[in-house]
């Protein structure tokens, strides 16, 4: 079951150390967050163990899901609630299998109708999916979606969809009107000043769109 509209993505690089990157997530955790994707691509696979026992002792704190990207094996490792697998990763079929007998939630990237559409026949709980709008973190994707695409995308599958990329507070009423189930959000609140406040805001809003 997801029960979450607003999906938090992490970025270590938005902070001078780890100490306080843990500190800044902990403010959206506490403002209101309750997913958070550990998405730290570069790390080797026993620091990203390290980084993700640490999180999930700090989502386990606040009542929050903990989703490791692409690593299966690390999130059963620290006992997290699923895995986010990106277009180039294992697919839904063959993360099921790794999480046998486990009741993980599988969320899949899709840039496409038809990634999203086979995201969903393979098994996959719910889709992000953009870039929406334009975003330097999604620049390798290409141009963005826009909402004609994201669009089709909702309409194509059952399962919930979450809007990503360069959504920004005026954008959603936009993003809801165009089916989104919710939002994922790297820099619009990590890079956010006063995480917490802005974390709150993102939250108030959605509740009231």
């Amino acid at each position: 079951m997801i029960d979450f509209t607003l999906y938090l993505i992490t970025d270590r690089k938005f902070f001078v150390s780890r100490d306080s990157f843990f500190a800044g997530v902990e403010e959206a955790l506490r403002a209101g967050v309750r997913a958070i994707q550990l998405r730290e691509k570069d790390l080797e696979t026993r620091d990203l163990l390290e980084m993700a026992g640490r999180m999930r002792e700090l989502t386990n704190r606040h009542h929050a899901r903990l989703f490791i990207n692409d690593r299966a094996d690390i999130a059963l490792a620290v006992d997290a609630d699923g895995v986010h697998l990106g277009d180039k990763g294992i697919p839904p079929r063959a993360a099921r299998k790794v999480v046998a007998g486990r009741s993980m939630l599988i969320g899949v990237s899709a840039h496409t109708v038809g990634q999203a559409e086979r995201a969903e026949q393979e098994g996959a709980d719910f889709i992000t999916a953009g870039p929406v709008y334009q975003t330097p973190s999604k620049l390798q994707y290409g141009q963005p979606l826009g909402m004609d695409i994201f669009g089709r995308i909702h309409d194509a599958v059952s399962i919930p969809v979450f809007a990503i990329g360069g959504i920004k507070k005026e954008k959603l009423s936009e993003v809801r009107r165009g089916g989104a189930f919710g939002i994922a959000l790297i820099s619009g609140i990590l890079g956010a000043r006063d995480i917490y406040n802005e974390t709150k805001e993102f939250m108030r809003l959605m509740k009231n769109d």
